[in-house]
């Protein structure tokens, strides 16, 4: 299998050692030199790094994209991967484009033209509720490449909201590029749904840009 990866950061890198330990030829485009030359003496395999932009044809055509079997868009910018994926999709006729999506509400709009895509916050809920499942979870987790951190947020005592009645999730003024992904309580832990509620004590577990964190926690402390 032939695979094109735009975005030589740790999730791209790091997809593209997977495929070469599995024998497929890769091609990973990286816009930043010195990442690309770190690349370069890295990989093992049959593979290709080229320096450029992802979402320009002329470095995808460079890539080999006539005959790529697959293209992966894995850069930290929503609106990158899209561009990419769909010049891949559009003028090279990938048969199958996939893309990572930094913001998972943004998951619609790829899915409406047509690219599949991965959302990094959708992994760690799922993972979440796997792990429920077997009756334990650890979330001291961090997602440099993407510079997303899951943490915990404990919900405080209330002063706009009735304590025994809580507040819904989707009524929690959440920043831009934040989720809270699941709540742990003393019954256990529940992946947020449309009617979970936080009640004060509960453990809520956010994904977060890292320079998002502090309003986060803002937002916790104006409950």
């Amino acid at each position: 299998m032939y695979v094109v990866i735009a975005g030589g950061g740790k999730i791209g890198s790091y997809l593209a050692t997977v495929l070469l330990a599995g024998g497929n030829e890769v091609a990973v485009i990286e816009e930043n030199l010195k990442t690309a030359d770190k690349l370069s003496v890295e990989f093992e395999g049959e593979y290709l790094v080229i320096r450029g932009d992802g979402c320009d044809s002329r470095f995808q055509e460079d890539a080999g994209i006539r005959k790529a079997d697959a293209f992966v868009a894995a850069t930290g910018k929503d609106d990158t991967n899209l561009v990419s994926c769909e010049v891949a999709q559009r003028v090279f006729h990938v048969p199958r484009c996939i893309a990572r999506v930094n913001n998972p509400r943004n998951i619609r709009i790829f899915r409406e033209v047509g690219i599949e895509c991965v959302s990094a916050t959708t992994l760690i809920a799922n993972m979440i509720e796997e792990e429920a499942v077997f009756g334990s979870v650890s979330v001291a987790s961090s997602l440099n490449d993407g510079n997303v951190s899951l943490s915990e947020m404990t919900v405080p005592r209330m002063r706009h909201h009735r304590e025994e009645e809580g507040v819904l999730v989707d009524d929690v003024p959440m920043p831009e590029g934040t989720l809270i992904a699941a709540v742990s309580t003393k019954d256990g832990i529940e992946v947020t749904g449309q009617d979970t509620r936080l009640f004060p004590g509960d453990t809520a577990i956010v994904v977060a840009d890292n320079d998002k964190l502090d309003e986060v926690r803002g937002v916790f402390r104006g409950l």
